[in-house]
């Protein structure tokens, strides 16, 4: 019986990794076994619950309607399970060891989380954390495929399967060259910026999206003189006299050589918030890491979940 749990365990361990990977060979080479021996034990494990739990093509596979419910179900066990040593420690008041992954876009690891990064690394220097930098949904895909403990940014749509607690809001300011004419004009509006070329982050990221969406409801026309990546690549390229652009404040320091103008009466305030999905097993340091921003954070969630049972 008790080699029967243990390789039950390994059965359900390898169909997490696989689910996560969504690729037999990448998940043999995380597992340090062969590629066959993945696919027997998925097999294996499909004969023991009596279901298909994997859809394949080739290499590449897909969780089926019954594989989603049971790894669901048994992706905390397992995780759990992987971080015992950590949750162990925790428990007995020392958390000297593991890690974090967060996934997290390069505007936001430049200016949002230094100081919490900071805070938390004075107060467990023995974690180690390791920041995913990603750019559109990347970080989205990641979170769901379990591969971070969490992300922060900005999220514009929330799917139901994730939780998303802002904690900061910057504003959306429009910033030119100095000496540009803009900068001696009262109450800028979209027609005033309309024949200035901008300056914009990719089309797959939320920023381009959210510009292009303000332009369109207004009816006004933009051009686009220069596609860049990185605040710090866009406000330099502004201080140049290349374009303008629109971006959020958090980016700005007192060494840019530009002019901020505040476009509150067309563009809300962004946040910049905790993205977690929700059943997720949260280790031990990663439920610190959060609750450095939120101390409610988990006993609200769990209430939330009691309701929605309840409904």
């Amino acid at each position: 019986m008790h080699y029967y749990k243990q390789t039950r365990y390994k059965l359900l361990r390898t169909f997490c990794v696989v689910a996560q990977k969504e690729n037999i060979t990448h998940a043999a080479e995380q597992l340090h076994i062969s590629q066959p021996t993945v696919s027997l034990q998925v097999q294996a494990l499909e004969r023991e619950m009596g279901q298909k739990l994997l859809e394949r093509r080739g290499p590449s596979v897909k969780l089926t309607p019954e594989g989603k419910v049971l790894y669901q179900l048994v992706q905390p066990l397992a995780a759990g399970i992987d971080g015992l040593r950590e949750s162990f420690a925790a428990s007995l008041g020392k958390m000297e060891m593991g890690e974090l992954n967060i996934a997290t876009g390069q505007s936001t690891s430049l200016y949002v989380l230094p100081k919490y990064i900071q805070q938390f690394k004075e107060a467990y220097p023995g974690i180690r954390i390791n920041l995913h930098t990603v750019e559109g949904q990347s970080g989205m895909k990641l979170l769901l495929e379990d591969q971070v403990d969490l992300a922060i940014g900005p999220l514009l749509q929330i799917p139901e399967s994730i939780i998303y607690q802002p904690f900061e809001n910057f504003r959306s300011i429009l910033i030119v060259p100095e000496g540009h004419p803009l900068t001696q004009q009262i109450n800028i509006s979209l027609e005033d910026i309309s024949p200035y070329g901008l300056i914009l982050p990719p089309k797959n990221q939320s920023t381009w999206r959210m510009i292009d969406t303000v332009f369109r409801q207004h009816e006004v026309a933009y051009t686009v003189s220069m596609e860049a990546g990185g605040w710090e690549i866009v406000k330099k390229y502004v201080e140049l006299g290349v374009g303008i652009s629109i971006v959020t404040d958090v980016c700005l320091t007192p060494n840019d050589k530009i002019v901020a103008i505040p476009l509150d009466h067309y563009f809300p305030s962004r946040n910049y918030g905790l993205i977690v999905r929700k059943g997720k097993f949260f280790t031990p340091q990663a439920k610190r890491f959060i609750e450095m921003f939120d101390p409610f954070f988990f006993s609200r969630s769990a209430l939330e979940d009691e309701e929605e049972d309840e409904l």
